[in-house]
C-alpha cells in the first residue's frame, strides 16, 4: 500500500468512525452495560445479563492473550476502555495502549486515569509502538479497514498488512486476538445499504476465507469460533434497553438518531439470526516451534 494510499484511507476511517462513535457518550451510556462493552457478548444461559455476558467476553480475549502473565498488551479499537480497565486494575500489565479514531472515546477513557494506560487518537496504519507487546487485542475494529469498493484483492491486501504488523509488533510468544463480525450466508452485494450508509460509512465486512488468506505466512491461526447467536441477543439487549430509555435517548440526540439505531439494532440482529452475517473470535500466533504450555 503507497502512503498516499493509506493516508486516505485512514482519513476516511476517521470520519466514518466520528460519524458513528462521536454522537456523544451519554447516548451510548443509556443502552450499554456499565462497561461501555460496544461488541458482541459471550452468553452462557437464559438467565445470564449483559453485564455478565460482556464480561464472559473480555475474559476471553484477555486470557488469549495471556494478560496475568503479560507485561505490555495493545488494544486496536480500544472502544471506552474496556479492555484498557481490565489490564490496569485486574491484571496490573505495567503498559497497555489502546488506539481509537474517536476523540469522545479518548477523551473518556483519559478521563479514567487507569494506570499505566496510554490512549492514542490514531490509525494503526500510522501507528509505531516503541517496543513490542506480549499481546495484542483487536475488538469491533477489523470490519472498519476495508471500503466498500474494495476490490477481494484490495481487502486481502489491507487485512495483510495488519497481521504483518501485528506480527512485527508482538513478542514471538506473543499473541493476537480479534473479535469480528464478517459475512456468512451472503454476499457483500446484498449488504443493507441502509447500515452502510446511515451506520457505518465508507466501511466492508470480511469474509472467513479473506482474513484465512490474508493471515496465512504470517500468523498461525490457532482456534477460531463463530458467536454469530451471541450478537444477535446482544443486540436484541441493547435495543431492548434503548426502548426503555428512548426519551432520555431523545432528549440527548434526537428523534431520528434514535430511529435510526433502533432499525439499525433490529436489522442487525435478524442478519444473525437468519445466518447472514457471523460474529469470529481468532486468535492468532506467531508461527514458532517454541510454545510455552497452556
Amino acid at each position: 500500500m503507497t502512503v498516499s494510499a493509506g493516508t486516505e484511507r485512514a482519513a476516511e476511517a476517521a470520519a466514518a468512525i466520528r460519524h458513528h462513535y462521536d454522537i456523544g457518550n451519554d447516548f451510548y451510556r443509556l443502552w450499554l452495560d456499565s462497561s461501555l462493552s460496544y461488541s458482541c457478548a459471550m452468553w452462557a444461559d437464559e438467565q445470564d445479563t449483559l453485564e455478565a455476558a460482556q464480561e464472559r467476553k473480555l475474559d476471553f480475549h484477555l486470557g488469549a492473550v495471556r494478560a496475568d502473565r503479560a507485561r505490555s498488551v495493545l488494544d486496536i479499537g480500544c472502544g471506552w476502555g474496556a479492555v484498557l480497565r481490565r489490564l490496569a486494575t485486574r491484571h496490573h500489565v505495567a503498559t497497555s495502549v489502546g488506539l481509537t479514531l474517536s476523540e469522545e472515546q479518548a477523551a473518556y477513557v483519559r478521563g479514567q486515569d487507569y494506570p499505566g494506560v496510554e490512549v492514542r487518537v490514531e490509525n494503526w496504519l500510522h501507528y509505531e509502538p516503541a517496543g513490542t507487546f506480549d499481546g495484542i487485542i483487536s475488538i469491533g475494529a477489523f470490519e472498519h479497514f476495508a471500503r466498500p469498493d474494495d476490490t477481494t484483492a484490495e481487502k486481502i491486501r489491507v487485512y495483510r498488512e495488519f497481521f504483518t504488523r501485528c506480527r512485527e509488533w508482538l513478542n514471538d510468544d506473543g499473541a493476537l486476538s480479534v473479535q469480528t463480525i464478517a459475512y456468512a450466508d451472503m454476499s457483500p452485494a446484498d449488504a443493507s445499504v441502509f447500515v452502510q450508509q446511515e451506520i457505518f460509512p465508507n466501511a466492508d465486512l470480511p469474509t472467513l476465507a479473506e482474513i484465512a488468506q490474508a493471515a496465512e505466512g504470517v500468523l498461525e491461526l490457532q482456534s477460531i469460533g463463530n458467536g454469530r447467536l451471541d450478537y444477535a441477543r446482544t443486540l436484541e439487549a441493547w435495543a431492548l434497553r434503548l426502548r426503555a430509555h428512548q426519551q432520555e435517548a431523545t432528549e440527548l440526540v434526537g428523534p431520528a438518531v434514535v430511529a435510526r439505531y433502533k432499525r439499525y439494532l433490529k436489522l442487525s440482529a435478524l442478519g444473525f439470526r437468519m445466518g447472514k452475517l457471523c460474529l469470529l473470535r481468532l486468535v492468532f500466533r506467531p508461527y514458532s516451534n517454541k510454545r510455552f504450555a497452556s
